[in-house]
Formats: C-alpha cells, sequence, structure tokens
C-alpha cells in the first residue's frame, strides 16, 4: 500500500525570488512548508549565490515542469577579471591570480564575440549533471574530475552593460542548458587574465519574469491560504506560449480517456495546451498534447482537477 502524502493538494506555479546564499532545493522546502503542499519541485537549479527567477511547481503543475527546463533564460551577471576560481564563481576558492593590465572595455567587447549565438560549451565539474548517478559538484568536492560532453547551447542575447576597472555587467539571454560560469570561464581565458562570476541574477525562465516575483520573507507575512494561493499562477501558464486547441465536452470527454481526437483547426503539428469550453463557463485547462501525423490531436499529459 503506498504511502499516504502530508499536506494539502494545491496546484498552480509560484514565481520565486531566491535569495542568495540558498540552494533551489532549500527554496522548494521552505515555500512546501508555507504553504503546507503536499507536492512541489522547482524547474531547475540556481547555484547558492544566484538570485532571481525560480519558478516551482505546486501539485499537478508538476507534469509541466520538464517543460519548463527547456526553456530559454534571461540572466544579469557581474563578471570578475583577474581572479580564477575552482567553481567559476565567487563561492569558490580562488586558484589563480593575473594582472588585468591593458584589458578595458573594448577589449572584453571584441571577445564576447565568439560568445553569441550558437556555441559549443563544457559544462563545469561544479554543477548539478550527473556522472554514474552521482552529482558531479560531488565528485568535484572531492578533487575527482571526470570527462564531459562537449553541449551545443545558443546565446541569443550578450551584451556588456558596464565596466568598471577589472570588473563588468552583462545582460544574457540563452538557451537551456547553458552555463553563465563557462562563459566567464572561457571568456577569462580568452582574455588571457582568467575570471570568474561575481554574481547572477535569473530576470526569466520561459514565460516567467521577474515583475512576476514573490519572495519567501512575503510569503511567510501571509497568514491565510487564500492570500498565499492567490499568488500562485495557474498551471497553463507554464505552455502558455504554446498554441491552444479548444475543444467541446463531448470532445473533451475522449481526451481525458487518454484518446486522440480530431479539432477543426488544429495546428498541423507540434505540442498544443488543451483546453476544454463551455457555454456559460470559464475555459478549462486540461493539459497538453501532440498533433499526430493524420492531424489528431493526442493527449500527452493530463492534468486531475478537484
Amino acid at each position: 500500500m503506498g504511502r499516504t502524502r502530508r499536506g494539502r493538494k494545491v496546484s498552480g506555479v509560484l514565481v520565486l525570488n531566491k535569495a542568495a546564499g540558498m540552494t533551489s532545493n532549500d527554496a522548494v522546502q521552505q515555500a512546501k512548508r508555507i504553504y503546507g503542499a503536499q507536492k512541489v519541485g522547482h524547474t531547475g537549479s540556481l547555484d547558492p549565490l544566484a538570485t532571481g527567477v525560480l519558478p516551482l511547481c505546486f501539485g499537478e503543475a508538476t507534469k509541466f515542469s520538464q517543460y519548463l527546463l527547456e526553456s530559454d533564460k534571461k540572466y544579469r551577471t557581474r563578471i570578475r577579471l583577474g581572479v580564477t576560481t575552482d567553481t567559476g564563481d565567487a563561492d569558490g576558492a580562488v586558484i589563480s591570480e593575473a594582472s588585468t593590465a591593458g584589458i578595458g572595455a573594448a577589449e572584453v567587447e571584441q571577445a564576447l564575440g565568439a560568445f553569441r549565438g550558437a556555441i559549443k560549451q563544457l559544462p563545469p565539474m561544479y554543477s548539478a549533471l550527473k556522472h554514474n548517478g552521482q552529482p558531479l559538484y560531488k565528485l568535484a568536492r572531492q578533487g575527482i574530475e571526470v570527462e564531459r560532453k562537449v553541449r551545443d547551447v545558443t546565446v541569443f542575447q550578450l551584451e556588456m552593460t558596464d565596466f568598471d576597472a577589472d570588473e563588468f555587467e552583462l545582460e544574457l539571454h540563452c538557451s537551456k542548458g547553458t552555463y553563465v560560469r563557462s562563459i566567464a570561464e572561457d571568456l577569462g581565458n580568452v582574455l588571457g587574465c582568467g575570471a570568474h562570476v561575481k554574481s547572477l541574477h535569473r530576470r526569466a525562465a520561459g514565460p516567467y519574469c521577474e515583475q512576476e516575483m514573490v519572495d519567501l520573507e512575503t510569503l511567510r507575512q501571509i497568514e491565510d491560504q487564500q492570500g498565499l494561493d492567490a499568488l500562485l499562477q495557474p498551471m497553463a501558464s507554464a505552455v502558455a506560449q504554446w498554441p491552444a486547441v479548444k475543444m467541446v465536452e463531448s470532445t473533451a470527454h475522449f481526451v481525458r480517456q487518454g484518446q486522440p481526437v480530431q479539432v477543426a483547426h488544429a495546428p498541423v503539428n507540434g505540442w498544443v495546451q488543451l483546453l476544454e469550453i463551455a457555454e456559460n463557463a470559464p475555459e478549462r485547462f486540461l493539459g497538453v498534447g501532440e498533433i499526430l501525423a493524420d492531424g489528431r490531436v493526442a493527449p500527452r499529459r493530463l492534468v486531475v482537477h478537484d
């Protein structure tokens, strides 16, 4: 017999402003306690040093966290030249220092050109990627380095917004799996002086942006569940950028049974939101589906409404 989950059933997405100094898992556990929720998960780790947008999926919304993992991200980062650390950021131990004489904004700007567009990147050892089931950062702490595969990532935007002596600020918009620490380290190698991330702030993750964030302290000050739940965005927001396929109740019935259906005016391919429409009632989010080769809409991940 399965173990009974403790906590209340609540579903939605919280756009949390993760504070510096805590892990993403710490943030999840604290939010879970505040909400008294049964089930909460994050949508991709932020380093302890980092702040900013960390979408947390509650309840049925956890079914769509994988799509947020695959989404683009936006960051603001401050990079320190002349100092290399073992983690690639300010939380690590300094392993080398070098002069930054002769390196100004023009030299940095010229070097940045190689990091725009489609690039190849070697994931850092201090990352949550796993090797034989073990997170790389745990191996790194033991002084163990293993071979990693180079990744293809895309940097859509990389703009320097401030330069001050041996530090500068960048605004980035990048594809999933891009490591800002790796950009800092590789940039430092190109400039010949080394570099590391001094601070990192995530401004957006998929459809969620920093204007929607709420911090843990604000949550703690809300005394009623209704007030907390009002801060959750609907489950459908996780896939809001996907085309919507709307269907009447009779068609939705077959979708709930897991059966592909024919829906007029549906897209010809790709993934879609599934919405049920009824007269004098708001649209109801059913989950997500995929368009089959014959044009039918096949349900892939469905939600359970209370």
